[in-house]
């Protein structure tokens, strides 16, 4: 029995140590690759233009978005899962999805998106409605609300057609905003490690709305992300400094989603 107790209390105590983290003050300028160590795994993004970008999550691979052709992902394995947050081109674009290995993939999406797909696909699709969630390779994928507030925008984005995203594994919760302003579900999430977040208009929020909801939940890290607009660009060094004001353990994290853009 005693030899029982000791390695229950060593088990807690090793788990206890483990949970240990600082949230980073300083603000980290970043090109192009992220690797994060969680408790078991690595995390590596990979950026490859406006909302689309590569995760591998272990031995998962995750494409976000995925538009571009192939050309774009020539560097990339064979996704595993895809995730496909809205109809709109810079989100989904089936000529890209044909020109790619996506044979063994499960893709996870919204049924506007679903409908607009062949019936090849079929097999593979996993519809998510908002506040539904799917686990897939051991990742637990919650579709989260996104939409428009402003008026003058609510045609862009109606509520309940489009997905957000949490994934979630181990210790570990990332959230990709898709197209959305700063929204009740988005200000009331919980516990997120990464959050993409989006700030372009018109389609979307300004910096000071992004911010503003970093700032209520609270990721331990944000990375600004689909900030190109029609024509102008969001000022994500603003945001950065905006969120660094309000919160200095929040770490800002700046890629690279246009590469070969002067801006």
């Amino acid at each position: 029995m005693k030899n029982v107790l000791y390695i229950a209390f060593t088990i807690l105590f090793s788990i206890a140590c483990k949970d240990t983290k600082k949230n980073p003050s300083d603000i980290e300028i970043v090109e192009t690759v992220i690797e994060t160590p969680t408790i078991s795994e690595k995390i590596n993004i990979t950026p490859i233009t406006h909302a689309t970008a590569v995760l591998q999550w272990g031995e998962t691979t995750i494409y976000i978005d995925p538009v571009g052709g192939a050309k774009a992902f020539e560097n990339q394995k064979k996704p595993d899962l895809i995730l496909i947050t809205d109809i709109h081109g810079d989100h989904f674009s089936l000529e890209t999805l044909d020109s790619l290995d996506t044979a063994k993939a499960k893709i996870i999406l919204p049924q506007a998106v679903a409908d607009k797909m062949p019936e090849n696909y079929v097999p593979q699709l996993d519809v998510l409605g908002n506040g539904e969630s799917k686990e897939r390779y051991g990742i637990t994928v919650e579709a989260i609300p996104m939409y428009n507030l402003r008026e003058e925008a609510l045609n862009f984005h109606t509520k309940g057609r489009g997905n957000g995203y949490v994934l979630s594994k181990g210790d570990q919760r990332i959230y990709f905003s898709g197209d959305t302003e700063d929204i009740p579900e988005m200000r009331a999430l919980k516990n997120i490690d990464k959050a993409f977040i989006c700030m372009n208009l018109p389609y979307t929020m300004t910096e000071e709305s992004a911010a503003n909801a970093v700032l209520e939940f609270k990721p331990k890290e944000v990375y600004p992300y689909h900030y190109r607009g029609q024509p102008d660009v969001s000022d994500i060094n603003k945001f950065r400094k905006l969120v660094n004001e309000g919160d200095s353990s929040i770490k800002v994290v700046i890629m690279d989603w246009y590469p070969g853009v002067d801006y």
